[in-house]
């Protein structure tokens, strides 16, 4: 099992999609750090794409025929279920400004076992009306072929409905 953790953002400070490289957005081209695996590589990638809102990019580390999952607890405000394919997590992204002002993950730790690497971290997320909270993920990725086969997104949808709604 292999694991590598990002530093905390400071409290205040906007989170970003920060890598333990160093790399930007638009860099994809770094050394791999000694100990660091294509997989764990490839999740950090999708997590730059997700911060800089590049859907393009965040797609070419998902396969063609990617399950993408949110609990089912979110359907009433069309967030839950399974989206298969780049159309479905299109569908997906293009729904999330009509229910949330705004979102930025924070990744912090990346535990590697196998073909699935689990990321544990903050979202900041913001209200139709303003309010923002900190609120806790556990992404669980599963790999294959070198891209990403299936993401389950995992909250505590009860806090997420009290944002969603104030």
């Amino acid at each position: 099992m292999q694991t590598a953790s990002l530093p905390r953002t400071p409290t205040g400070a906007q989170p970003g999609p920060a890598v333990p490289d160093g790399t930007s957005p638009e860099t994809d081209t770094a050394p791999r750090l000694p100990g660091r695996s294509a997989h764990l590589d490839l999740i950090q990638r999708a997590y730059r794409a997700f911060g800089s809102r590049d859907v393009a990019a965040l797609l070419e580390t998902l396969a063609p025929d990617v399950e993408w999952i949110h609990p089912e607890g979110m359907a009433a405000y069309g967030l839950g279920g399974t989206k298969h394919g780049h159309a479905g997590v299109r569908e997906f992204l293009s729904h999330v400004p009509n229910v949330l002002g705004g979102m930025r993950l924070q990744p912090e730790e990346f535990v590697q076992s196998g073909d699935r690497v689990v990321v544990f971290g903050t979202r900041q997320v913001t209200s139709r009306r303003g309010r923002t909270e900190t609120l806790s993920f556990v992404h669980s990725w599963t790999l294959s072929g070198g891209k990403a086969v299936r993401m389950e997104d995992i909250f505590d949808t009860a806090a997420f409905h009290r944002l969603i709604e104030s």
